[in-house]
């Protein structure tokens, strides 16, 4: 005999369907709704660096944007396709922010510092609007920080004009106001689902 059943038997109908409901409304109070990106809260360091700004040529650390949600991403300015889409997904969500737009910052790491000078860089991320920032620095600093974010990046062989591609991890790491490590959003993340967790973290 199943417990909905055994609960009938002994009690009226009316006060079976009363505690059922009461339970799931219970249940779904005491539950936080899950994030679209991954939540990858306490399985990453939180937000440290020091790297060289584009815009102004001064170093900056994690603390320069306190305060802020921030989105840290590594690519270059050459890349033909990974860091130009992933950058326009984050430029229209944070344009689609109700109100909270001036409170996200992305931060767009060159792993290739070799050809992404000051100028370069700040034209590249300039943009895709004015909240995103060109960090640089040099390759042994930049192999340091992506080791810490469990990031790979690397260099082909040049070709005979000079050029060479530059492989690197695809995924951009989200943190809250006070720099803790949040949400990782990954190639295949949807616009929507970026917009909607950002927002969520801006109103925390």
């Amino acid at each position: 005999m199943t417990l909905f059943r055994l609960m009938t038997r002994w009690f009226p109908l009316r006060v079976v369907g009363l505690a059922l409901t009461l339970t799931m409304v219970l249940s779904a109070c005491g539950s936080e709704p899950e994030w679209d990106l991954r939540d990858v809260s306490g399985l990453l360091p939180d937000l440290d660096y020091e790297l060289e700004r584009a815009a102004d040529g001064a170093t900056v650390t994690e603390d320069a944007y306190a305060g802020e949600v921030r989105v840290l991403f590594f690519g270059f300015t050459n890349c033909p396709d990974i860091c130009p889409m992933t950058l326009q997904k984050f430029s229209q969500a944070v344009r689609s922010l109700e109100g909270g737009a001036d409170e996200v910052r992305v931060l767009f790491v060159s792993v290739d510092p070799e050809r992404d000078d000051r100028e370069k860089l700040r034209e590249y991320v300039s943009a895709f609007g004015d909240r995103f920032v060109g960090l640089r620095g040099p390759e042994p600093v930049l192999r340091d920080l992506a080791k810490r974010y469990r990031v790979t990046f690397g260099y082909g062989e040049p070709d005979e004009a000079g050029y060479y591609d530059v492989s690197h991890s695809s995924a951009a790491y989200i943190f809250d106001r006070e720099g803790n490590i949040r949400l990782l959003a990954r190639q295949d993340s949807s616009i929507g689902e970026i917009e909607r967790d950002l927002q969520r973290l801006v109103g925390q």
